[in-house]
């Protein structure tokens, strides 16, 4: 019981305390739960390939899969609990107060330095993620020498996101069946 609020807890601080909704709160899910020893920095590339392959927010996924790792069904429950309850009661509460002062001069201020701040988020969360899926331990030139195929698959994924109407899901089902006949 004392293992499921822990999970509990850590999931609601990751929630509470970071912006930008899902993705962006992967940055801070992954230090948080790499720091207590959840999870290792593959075991969290792999939750967020799996969460990315579902329907639906990925940040709930992703603390689920810790959850289910940590302590099975209990666990994903309290891990998806901890995500979603504490910012829902949260936006609740702020919702009505928010379309009050939503065209404040001082609002629109803060939400203009906010919303990079966010995109710096996702982008150390990628460089991270790209630090382990790649194998960078040994210098990226290495990593990217031994992984091109990894790189292959990370640029046609960022062409067809950019350039065609492609639904994700279709592009992870494709790269899942890749994986399935050429790694295995």
């Amino acid at each position: 019981m004392l293992l499921l609020w822990k999970i509990f807890v850590l999931f609601s601080r990751v929630a509470l305390f970071s912006w930008g909704g899902g993705p962006a709160s992967l940055a801070l899910m992954q230090r948080e739960a790499t720091a207590v020893g959840w999870v290792n920095a593959e075991e969290f590339a792999d939750a967020v390939a799996v969460g990315n392959a579902l329907p639906g927010p990925i940040a709930p996924q992703v603390s689920a899969y810790i959850g289910y790792k940590l302590a099975g069904i209990p666990g994903a429950t309290a891990a998806a609990a901890g995500t979603v309850l504490p910012t829902t009661i949260l936006m609740l509460i702020m919702v009505a107060f928010f379309f009050s002062i939503k065209d404040s001069p001082n609002v629109k201020a803060m939400l203009k330095a906010v919303r990079p701040v966010v995109v710096g988020m996702l982008i150390w969360t990628a460089y991270d993620m790209g630090y382990t899926v790649f194998g960078a331990k040994q210098g990226w030139q290495s990593a990217l020498t031994t992984g091109w195929d990894k790189v292959i698959l990370t640029l046609i994924t960022v062409g067809l996101l950019t350039y065609t109407p492609i639904n994700p899901a279709i592009i992870v089902a494709g790269a899942a069946m890749i994986g399935f006949l050429v790694y295995r």
